[in-house]
């Protein structure tokens, strides 16, 4: 369940990465994008150290 939760953030970021370069239409999500990969990194660094 962990690891699902990481993969729709770590595609959420890409998408907000890079979807405002693909299509200009994309809406722009500034900040948001960082806070999710942030979060993704700190899931995966707690599921190895064995706390989640």
């Amino acid at each position: 369940m962990l690891w699902t939760i990481i993969i729709i953030l770590l595609v959420l970021w890409l998408l907000g990465f890079l979807g405002p370069r693909m299509s200009s239409s994309f809406p722009k999500t500034g900040n948001a994008v960082h806070a999710l990969i942030v979060i993704a990194i700190i899931l995966v660094v707690l599921n190895l150290l064995g706390v989640i």
